[in-house]
This record gives structure tokens, C-alpha cells and sequence, in this order.
């Protein structure tokens, strides 16, 4: 992949280990997989990312950090990755894993009832009727959320592979055509 690209936008590693917040955690975030961009830490990083995506409430970011330092792979891939759910796409992306596990689990899909309204300026109420709605949906979403996360993963992480790869097979062969031999 255009590691150029990348590296324009993230930041550097030694301006993160040198902050003060980050530089509690000392050791924990010196392995070069965390801020290195090669296929396999990145396609690490996307598949933890997409997983804890889908992690109740505000804790995907962090649920993304704790799986990524001990699985050593790329720490700021993991946690932008996070952002594919927000208040438009959490709703579907609920429905969705409400329905997978209502098939998993063998249990009857019934109605939903629908989610709450979004309100930027009542977003406490929202996240606090966010979580009333999930618990009202019980097993089949819990058994969804973890089937779809997994298979989010899972998905992301052979779709970098493969393009990382076929990116890298391109690449060589403009080079060997560049230099005139077929």
C-alpha cells in the first residue's frame, strides 16, 4: 500500500511514545509492529479495529488499544478503523446483528422496537436511550454483535492481505516494465 500516504497522516511514533499521557504505559508501546505500516500489522490493526467497532458505547477506542498492544499490531490503524460505527451507522449495523443472532441463537426475530431518536443536544439521553434499546433486545443482539464482529474482523483483515498483495504485484510489475524486461 502507498506507505507515503500514510506516514503524511500519521503521526510520528516518537511524538506519541514522547507524550505525556502515553508515556505511563513505557514499554507496553515500543514494539515496532504498533506504529509500523507493513501488511501484516496493518491488516492486524483494520481486523481489531473493525472488531471492537462494534463494542457497546463509548469504549471502542480503548477496546481497540487493549487488543492491539498485547496482539502487536498497528496501533493508529486500529483505532481509526474504530470510526466506521458512529450515530448514523450504529443503528443498521444493530439491526443487523440483532437478525444474525436471532438466526443463531434459533430464536423468533420479533418487531423491533425502533431506536431512539438522535439529538446532538440532548447526546446523554440518546446514549442513555441507545442503551435502553440494546438491553431490550437481549440475547439474539448480544450473539450478534460478537458473530458480526468476528466476521467484520475476519473480512477485513483477508481484504488488506489480498490488496496489500496485489498492490506489492502491481507494483513489481510497472517495475519490471519500466526497466524494459517483460
Amino acid at each position: 500500500m502507498p506507505r507515503k500516504f500514510f506516514r503524511k497522516y500519521l503521526p510520528d511514533h516518537e511524538a506519541v511514545r514522547s507524550n505525556r499521557v502515553v508515556a505511563r504505559f513505557g514499554a507496553f508501546l515500543h514494539h515496532p509492529n504498533l506504529w509500523h505500516l507493513n501488511r501484516r500489522s496493518v491488516s492486524g490493526g483494520v481486523a481489531v479495529g473493525l472488531f471492537s467497532g462494534l463494542v457497546p458505547g463509548p469504549l471502542q477506542m480503548l477496546t481497540a488499544a487493549c487488543l492491539a498492544i498485547p496482539l502487536r499490531v498497528n496501533l493508529p490503524v486500529a483505532l481509526v478503523t474504530t470510526l466506521y460505527t458512529n450515530p448514523f451507522t450504529i443503528v443498521p449495523l444493530y439491526l443487523v446483528a440483532y437478525e444474525l443472532g436471532a438466526l443463531l441463537t434459533g430464536t423468533q426475530a420479533r418487531d423491533v422496537v425502533a431506536p431512539p431518536e438522535f439529538s446532538l443536544a440532548h447526546a446523554g439521553e440518546w446514549l442513555a436511550g441507545m442503551g435502553d434499546w440494546a438491553l431490550s433486545l437481549g440475547k439474539p443482539l448480544m450473539a450478534g454483535l460478537v458473530a458480526l464482529a468476528a466476521s467484520l474482523a475476519v473480512i477485513g483483515y483477508v481484504a488488506v492481505q489480498v490488496a496489500w498483495r496485489a498492490y506489492v504485484a502491481l507494483a513489481w510489475r510497472r517495475r519490471r516494465q519500466r526497466a524494459g524486461n517483460p
